[in-house]
């Protein structure tokens, strides 16, 4: 298309700029950039300067490099499992790095000529003494570039890729879209706020991010972006606060103490006093007029259950119904299953409801609607439109993340406006509870039972997995089950890793084919995963090698041991509760976390983080710190803004400035009425107002 023929928007789909077309704007569109505005705030990830780095030979194992240095050599050979490796030797004229690769296209060895210019990015490891880059990420510099203008250019920007998209592609294409759409670039931050935090004009950062000459300045330039998507995340949270406080009037239930008073008589168990003071947290909130809508955290093991069924009974003898949502069959009937032990004796109706069609369901729906149903415990299935209830004043959303603010905000909505309560067994750090939860409140019980014992927790390497074999055989002679989980399913040609067909094959004919030993993965149907899971509850199944798939929350008491291979390549997050699916029995239990050569500092860290802490708070924070900004414990669910360019844990101070700034505004002008807030109320409208419908409830 001619230049002349765009539509001088950047709203424009970037499928009409020059070079992209069709096939591109469809890989483009995995990176989330639709139109031109977003290939403009595609930012890049790392620079490339054209010159040699002198400083190899101060560089350790753990260090995340980017630099360019010249190919001193290369060799190419097969290994004794006969695939092919590449090493590649770079250096600085100093010192030299190798770097390796096991999966590689066929032409890729011949790029590589001594004397030539590369780029290089990665992980540092150590193998035989000397300095190694597994699989980095690399480009060559002399023929970098085509384009006349990049040819010049000392620096040049490194963008995330996708597909068949290449740097050069992009560079190219960046380059056109601000030559024809630079003078469309809107503002979106009112001039006093520019003034007042030092900002440079939209226009001319979004340029300095991409064609800088002097990488040194990005920060302060880069600080703007991040303060924009605070800012207007804090203005949902801002008029959250302000309409939500006003409008959402719930149910003031009274503390009457009868049923909650014999449920406290008849455990058999003594409540922790972070329980107690839990529970406290929710009634004082449950007895006031406004509707509650509170964050319930706790570690594996700490005792929500129980703290949720006390709220569930006040609702319920003040003449309302509770209901409990878990996101799958299994953890919905592990849950009734639990509430009906702890109720027996009550003259209370606990029904459960699933999807699908099976045999009673009616009677359960008659029940629900009838109010003969005290308590309900379902799965998604209590969303569904044909399920009505008596009179809902309470709800509790198990493993909230896992389901989406929609239909979060459908239970909000529900009869008149029940307490909602969201129960998540992975702790959120605070600074990121501003963010994505705004201003909900939490309660946190951050006390384990007395009788829990701490799962004891080992790194081990891989050349030593026949002493880890030996521990295993002991525990499985005293009846313990065990997991051993895998990142992969089947052998990849990509990836060098064990996988679950092959480690279930292995265990089951070599290590331990005296015991059943059963393969559980996510490509299996929900109905067969479900059967693999009872049957391992129910002790028929004694070793279960699987993918990360096993259910989180489900409660196996006898189980004792978790081996994780690979460990090196799970988060912290996952670590966490894949070690908390054992030791629920009260016995001591045991995690082994094998690592595969070779690590890089960042899995290090995390492996040592598990093994000094089972505190799930302090593993929180640390992950993080280590991850940064992107996605965080599912909070992609959250239907809540994501952030590109911030860091939760660096860029706090940026975080209080928006948070001030935009609560000082709505404070002043709540609907964004007033002349000078016509900017703000302009784009806020564009991007913020569905997420707004969401949560204003």
């Amino acid at each position: 298309m001619d230049k002349a023929e765009f539509v001088k928007d950047t709203r424009t789909p970037v499928k009409y700029l020059k070079g992209v077309g069709e096939v591109r704007a469809r890989q483009l569109a995995k990176l989330g950039i639709k139109t031109v505005g977003a290939l403009m705030e595609y930012f890049p990830r790392a620079y490339i300067a054209r010159k040699l780095n002198p400083s190899l030979r101060e560089l350790k194992p753990g260090d995340n490099i980017a630099l360019t240095a010249m190919v001193s050599w290369v060799d190419e050979r097969s290994t004794r499992k006969g695939r092919n490796l590449l090493n590649v030797g770079i250096s600085d004229g100093r010192a030299t790095i190798t770097c390796s690769w096991f999966s590689y296209p066929k032409s890729f060895p011949g790029l590589f000529k001594p004397g030539a210019t590369v780029w290089v990015a990665g992980s540092l490891s150590e193998y035989n003494g000397q300095l190694q880059l597994m699989h980095p990420e690399i480009e060559f510099v002399d023929d970098a570039e085509e384009h006349d203008f990049w040819k010049k250019r000392e620096y040049l920007p490194v963008y995330g890729l996708s597909g068949e998209l290449t740097q050069k592609f992009f560079r190219r294409v960046i380059y056109s879209a601000f030559e024809l759409f630079a003078p469309q670039i809107e503002e979106n931050l009112p001039a006093e706020l520019i003034a007042k935090r030092g900002f440079l004009p939209r226009k001319v950062a979004l340029q300095k991010l991409h064609f800088s000459l002097r990488p040194e300045e990005l920060l302060g330039v880069r600080k703007r972006f991040v303060y924009e998507e605070f800012f207007y995340s804090q203005l949902l949270w801002a008029r959250h606060q302000r309409f939500h406080s006003q409008e959402a009037r719930g149910i003031a239930f009274e503390n009457k103490r009868e049923l909650t008073g014999r449920l406290f008589r008849s455990l058999p168990f003594r409540l922790t006093n972070a329980q107690v003071r839990v529970i406290n947290e929710i009634f004082a909130e449950m007895t006031s007029s406004k509707q509650m809508s509170r964050l319930l955290q706790g570690d594996v093991g700490s005792g929500k259950t129980i703290v949720t069924l006390f709220a569930m009974l006040l609702a319920v003898e003040n003449g309302c119904q509770a209901a409990l949502m878990a996101p799958t069959e299994i953890l919905a009937d592990q849950h009734f299953a639990n509430i009906t032990r702890f109720l027996e004796g009550f003259s209370l109706k606990v029904v459960l409801l699933k999807g699908g069609s099976y045999k009673g369901k009616a009677q359960t729906k008659a029940a629900i609607a009838e109010g003969a149903a005290n308590i309900i415990i379902g799965t998604h299935a209590l969303l569904q439109s044909d399920i009505s209830f008596e009179k809902l004043g309470f709800v509790a959303v198990d493993e909230q993340h896992r389901f989406g603010v929609q239909q979060r905000a459908t239970l909000a909505r529900k009869d008149e406006h029940p307490d909602l309560l969201y129960l998540s067994a992975t702790p959120i750090p605070r600074s990121l509870s501003l963010t994505v939860y705004g201003d909900l409140e939490v309660s946190t019980i951050n006390e384990l039972p007395p009788d829990r014992v701490p799962v004891k927790t080992q790194v081990r390497s891989n050349q030593k997995i026949e002493l880890v074999y030996r521990e295993v055989a002991k525990e499985l002679a005293a009846g313990s089950q065990v997991y051993v989980v895998c990142p992969l399913i089947e052998e990849s040609d990509k990836v060098d890793l064990l996988d679950a067909q092959r480690m279930h094959k292995h265990l089951s004919t070599k290590v331990f084919p005296q015991y059943s030993c059963v393969l559980l993965h996510g490509k299996m149907p929900s109905r067969e995963k479900d059967a693999i899971m009872l049957r391992f509850k129910a002790g028929e199944i004694r070793i279960l090698v699987s993918t990360t798939v096993i259910e989180v929350g489900l409660d196996i008491p006898n189980a004792s041991v978790m081996i994780v291979e690979h460990a090196e390549r799970f988060g912290l997050a996952q670590l966490h509760q894949l070690r908390g699916r054992v030791g629920r029995g009260g016995q001591q239990a045991w995690c082994y976390l094998i690592e595969h050569f070779p690590l890089s500092g960042v899995a290090r860290e995390r492996l040592d983080t598990m093994a000094k802490t089972t505190d799930g708070f302090v593993i929180a924070e640390k992950d993080l710190q280590l991850r940064g900004p992107g996605e965080f414990f599912g909070t992609e669910q959250s239907g809540l803004p994501q952030f590109r360019f911030a860091n939760l844990v660096t860029d706090q101070p940026v975080l209080k400035e928006a948070r001030e700034d935009a609560f000082a505004i709505i404070s002043a002008d709540p609907s964004l009425e007033q002349q000078q807030n016509a900017l703000i109320r302009k784009f806020y409208t564009s991007q913020f107002s569905e997420k707004e419908k969401l949560i204003l409830y």
